[in-house]
């Protein structure tokens, strides 16, 4: 009976002997990925309010978790390879339907008001302001594109020093956006505007002056318009996170619009596979292109490498790649490396634009 009395006692502070406990654990939050670099970049909410004021979610959603608090300006990106044959992106067939490009009256009077006044001459801005790169039919071609230019601005001038030709995608709401493009364009760099687009995570702050698809089609052409106001010398614009954004069409058509109002080209990031921006460009008439790959959705120096790796792999199938990668220490660190022996293994760097001018865009 003791005995008995012993084994019940040990048995309700330990468990039967072949008894797993199971307990629930808390999976933690990835850390952002600038939190982890020296002199991490501070949230930037000028020129505007921030799109996630006082915990509020941009579609209207309480947030209790984003109050007070910095939210990271990059949504996780897609470790995805995305490998499309290059004629997909060639100009479609005309239709003889004129531009394509259709707006509801009530913006008529908006778009006559917008400074400066766009008009689309016999060579479109993004031949105008496109960086000439001397090529080579029987090399592959190789496009790296930097996105978050000018929030951290020591990184950002480390990009703007790397090997060029690179195309540099500045966020619209960086500051002295006229210097710092100013002295990329001086250093043989190719331009795009990053323009912000909502993310599918509510943790995520994309930004003053985001594209958000509940906002009506006047204030999504308000904010673009903003964004176009911001610098000149770009080539074209690109989407910053957008993985709900870019797969609604209605919001999505607005965007190419302008695009095409403004005689630029499109390049698709896509944080979505959902993304329905190539299409439409393709549809209105747009130059387009599409991100293959990115070079640190993880931030180590192994990582990139091995990434730049896979650029070279799909360069030689595909003839010609589309990279992007962020003005992060390892980033710049494998690119810095990568880039002093490119021309020699076979490959040829060219700003985006001549991969698209490959395509026959006019």
């Amino acid at each position: 009976m003791v005995m008995l009395i012993l084994y019940l006692v040990a048995l309700s502070f330990f468990g039967a002997p072949s008894e797993k406990k199971h307990t629930s654990l808390k999976t933690k939050t990835p850390e952002a990925w600038y939190k982890s670099q020296n002199s991490p970049p501070a949230m930037i909410t000028t020129p505007d309010l921030p799109v996630i004021p006082n915990g509020v979610h941009p579609a209207g959603q309480a947030n209790a978790q984003v109050k007070n608090t910095s939210s990271a300006y990059e949504e996780a990106l897609p470790k995805d390879v995305y490998e499309q044959a290059l004629e997909y992106y060639a100009p479609a067939p005309s239709t003889g339907s004129g531009s394509g490009v259709k707006t509801s009256p009530q913006n008529t009077a908006l778009l006559k008001t917008m400074k400066p006044t766009v008009t689309v001459t016999a060579l479109p801005r993004w031949k105008k302001f496109a960086v000439t790169a001397t090529t080579s039919d029987n090399k592959p071609m190789i496009a790296i594109v930097i996105d978050d230019m000018g929030i951290d601005r020591k990184r950002s001038a480390m990009a703007i020093g790397l090997k060029a030709p690179l195309t540099l995608s500045f966020l619209t709401y960086a500051k002295d956006l006229k210097v710092q493009t100013d002295k990329a364009r001086q250093r043989g760099h190719e331009l795009l505007l990053h323009v912000s687009m909502e993310p599918r995570s509510t943790q995520v702050d994309p930004g003053p002056n985001a594209l958000l698809i509940n906002l009506s089609e006047h204030e999504l052409r308000r904010r673009l318009n903003w964004g176009f106001s911001r610098f000149s010398t770009y080539v074209g614009l690109n989407n910053h996170m957008g993985s709900k954004f870019t797969s609604d069409s209605k919001a999505m058509r607005i965007v190419i619009e302008e695009i095409k109002r403004r005689g630029l080209l499109f390049l698709d990031s896509r944080t979505s596979s959902k993304s329905v921006g190539a299409k439409l460009a393709r549809e209105l008439g747009v130059p387009v292109v599409e991100r293959n790959i990115f070079l640190d959705h993880e931030n180590s120096l192994d990582a990139v490498n091995a990434q730049l790796a896979q650029v070279e792999k799909i360069a030689r199938r595909m003839g010609a790649v589309i990279a992007i990668g962020h003005p992060r220490d390892v980033t710049i660190k494998a690119l810095q490396t990568w880039l002093k022996s490119i021309d020699s293994r076979g490959f040829q760097l060219v700003p985006l634009t001549t991969i698209v001018k490959k395509l026959g865009y006019s």
